[in-house]
């Protein structure tokens, strides 16, 4: 039994912390393993992606791809979810809203409406109103005897 005692990190698991500019004897002193002058010596310097006057990088390389300002985003929710949650009893299959989805703690919040994506075994017969839907899963809860009505959405 080990006691309290007798506590101890793994060999190896743990290291000095490195004091640095603490005299030549230490390894790390005067220059504090900086080098000599010049700006990266000096305290406060920050020059990540830098290159020393020549362009970066990150500005050479082409820019890709296009993000729609007024994207919508939606919550999601996974068909095998839903059924964890109908069998735990936190949501009433047969009336199955996007408000009784934030009500029961599986969405968060509604964002600009909540979509269904069809992850997951659908067993019980559940009437859904959401937002959003993919095929797979509108498929799969016809196919489980309920019914998945896509609201229009409000602008």
């Amino acid at each position: 039994m080990v006691k309290l005692n007798e506590l101890r990190d793994n060999p190896g698991a743990t290291h000095k912390a490195k004091r640095v500019g603490r005299g030549p004897g230490s390894g790390l002193g005067k220059t504090g393993g900086r080098g000599i002058k010049g700006q990266k010596s000096r305290s406060g310097v920050a020059i990540n992606g830098y290159e020393g006057g020549q362009m970066p990088l990150y500005q050479r390389l082409p820019k890709r791809g296009f993000n729609k300002p007024n994207r919508k985003s939606y919550a999601v929710v996974n068909l095998g979810k839903l059924q964890q949650f109908i069998d735990a009893g936190k949501l009433d299959a047969g009336a199955i809203t996007e408000d009784a989805l934030v009500a029961s703690g599986l969405v968060r919040r509604k964002l600009d409406g909540i979509r269904v994506l069809g992850k997951g075994e659908l067993t019980s017969k559940a009437t859904i109103t959401v937002t959003g839907a993919s095929k797979g899963a509108i498929e799969a809860v016809e196919k489980a005897g309920g019914s998945l009505t896509v609201a229009a959405q409000a602008e």
